[in-house]
Formats: C-alpha cells, sequence, structure tokens
C-alpha cells in the first residue's frame, strides 16, 4: 500500500489567556465527585487508604490523594526501564530530607496501580524498605497515555523515547483503541514508532543519527493501531538495512584512520538527498531507497578528517 508523503505540521499560536479566567475556584476544587465513592472502597479493599478527594483546579475531573502499599504499585508495562543512576539519587535526596515529598500518580488496574511518571521514586522508595507510597490516584486508565507523553521525570533519550512509544502502540494495539493518528498527542513525533520497531530489532542503533531525517519523512498513519504496526515494522527494516550500509561506511572511515564519535551522523548528512531542500513533504521510501544507494557508493577516499570536523560542536545523540 502507498502512503502520503509526510507533510510539514504547521504550528498553532497559543492563544492568550486571562490570568484568574481558567479552571475552578478555590471551594470547585474542595467539591467531591460522585466517582470518589466507589474508588475510595476499591482502594480500601486493595488494603490502601483515602487520605483525601478534590476536583482537579484546572480540568475539574477527580483526584483521590491516596497511600498504598508500595508492593501492590508497578510502572505502566510499556514505558522505559529505570536508571540505575537517577535511582540511587532519589534514594539519597529522599534518606537526607527524611521524607517523601513528591507524591506519584497512579491509576487502578485489576487490584493493582500503575504509575506513568513515578518510577524512579517508586523504585527509590521499594530499595529504601517502604512499606507504602504516597500517590494520587486518577480514575480515566487512558491518562496513562497523556501522562508518558508530557514525563519530564527524567529526560528521555531517542532510544528510550522510541521504545516507550512502540510499546504504548503494541498495548493501544490490543485495545483495539482507534486509529494510529488519533493517538499524535500520546506518540508525539511519528519517527518514535518507527525507530522504537528497529530498536526492538537492534537495541544498539544509533537511532539519534537517523531522528532529523525521519522526522521530516515519517508522519502518523491513518491506519487502525495494528495495521499501523505492520508498516512500521515495515520501515523500520528499511531503517536497519540503511544502518547496515552506513555502519560498512563508518568502518572503511575508521580504516582509513578518521576518528570522531560523530562518524555515523556525517555519514548519514551525506547520504542524505534531502539534506538541503526546503521542500515540506516527502515520500518516506523514496528517500530512503536513495539513502541506501548512496551509502552504497560512498567514496571514503573523498573523505578527509577536517570534513568531519565540521559537524562538531556539541555531543553526539545520545543512545
Amino acid at each position: 500500500m502507498k502512503y502520503a508523503m509526510a507533510k510539514k505540521r504547521k504550528t498553532t499560536r497559543r492563544k492568550e489567556t486571562a490570568p484568574g479566567s481558567a479552571g475552578l475556584s478555590t471551594q470547585q476544587v474542595c467539591e467531591v465527585d460522585p466517582r470518589a465513592r466507589d474508588l475510595t472502597s476499591q482502594v480500601e479493599a486493595d488494603g490502601g487508604t483515602v487520605l483525601g478527594s478534590y476536583s482537579d483546579p484546572f480540568g475539574g475531573t477527580c483526584v483521590l490523594v491516596v497511600a498504598l502499599p508500595i508492593d501492590r504499585v508497578e510502572p505502566t508495562p510499556y514505558q522505559r526501564d529505570p536508571s540505575d543512576a537517577h535511582v540511587k539519587r532519589l534514594m539519597t535526596v529522599i534518606e537526607k530530607v527524611g521524607r517523601f515529598l513528591d507524591p506519584i500518580v497512579v491509576i487502578r488496574h485489576d487490584g493493582r496501580y500503575w504509575t506513568p511518571n513515578g518510577n524512579h521514586r517508586l523504585q527509590a522508595m521499594k530499595k529504601l524498605g517502604a512499606r507504602s507510597i504516597t500517590g494520587l490516584l486518577v480514575p480515566e486508565p487512558e491518562v496513562a497515555f497523556k501522562i508518558l507523553a508530557l514525563n519530564t521525570e527524567k529526560a528521555h533519550n531517542v532510544k528510550e523515547k522510541s521504545l516507550e512509544t512502540i510499546r504504548m502502540a503494541r498495548a493501544m494495539a490490543e485495545q483495539k483503541a482507534g486509529s494510529e493518528a488519533d493517538w499524535a498527542f500520546e506518540f508525539e513525533q511519528a519517527p518514535y514508532l518507527t525507530l522504537g520497531a528497529a530498536y526492538e530489532q537492534r537495541r544498539s542503533l544509533s537511532g539519534g543519527a537517523y531522528h532529523p531525517v525521519l522526522r521530516r519523512i515519517d508522519d502518523f498513519l491513518d491506519e487502525p493501531m495494528a495495521k499501523a504496526l505492520k508498516e512500521r515494522e515495515r520501515r523500520a527494516a528499511k531503517v536497519l538495512n540503511l544502518d547496515d550500509a552506513v555502519s560498512k561506511v563508518v568502518a572503511a572511515l575508521k580504516a582509513k584512520g578518521l576518528t570522531s564519535p560523530y562518524l555515523k551522523p556525517f555519514v548519514v548528512a551525506r547520504v542524505n538527498p534531502i539534506r538541503f531542500s526546503k521542500a515540506t513533504e516527502f515520500d518516506f521510501d523514496e528517500v530512503m531507497d536513495k539513502m541506501l544507494a548512496s551509502a552504497g557508493k560512498f567514496n571514503v577516499d573523498r573523505v578527509k578528517q577536517e570534513d568531519v570536523a565540521k559537524i562538531g560542536g556539541g555531543a553526539p545523540p545520545e543512545e
């Protein structure tokens, strides 16, 4: 099937909002949502305690402040793995302060509780031997996907974000949750889906080298999630084929004596046919096929060390 060319997305200006004109008043925040009663019963049946409830000051939705047995709380299954170094830093801070002051967000799932944005804090508390943990319980499970998209607990690198996004997509496919394009906000960028499928096959992939060109040629698909995933796997295979060809060129450049952490991004940039194009629409397969062909006939003898040095200046794409 031929898919439409990736289009440059228009950025819309945010309208100015008058101060103090949105959301609820302090009195309205105190109003209890009827759903709080059912949630309270469920939390208590799970061995937890409801410490309070309120209506969210911006969206007006129900939120419960809860204390949960820590062994009932776990991260959502599709998010990235925790960083050991970050967990250790959090453990040190919690111990020095002597308090856990940043409740995690949780959703209830089959008598257990998933946190979409507090895994590092959760793991730190578990390693410190805590018996319970405080959290903000929201009743809508789908909020977990939106929170993952906004997660700023620890900045993602390309690999983490891509793997997290493809896991989300697979979970949505199981739920038959609409088309891929319906979840553009949660996925954030279409290339994360393609790179995620590629990372599933090759964890050592330097996805950051391909991310800039993919952002120009890859777009969300108006296909059901299961069908879109098949297309993502097909596109991922093209990325991996290109990576094989680029890796051969990098090896040849190293054999010639060139050294730089930027060799792979340098080669990708050199074989990118749209590098200097001002066009805003491109066909994914056409661009990828041209890049693969260019990589196959790359002349390493024409490359000098100073050519590679020109692209330096910042850190190479973090993986």
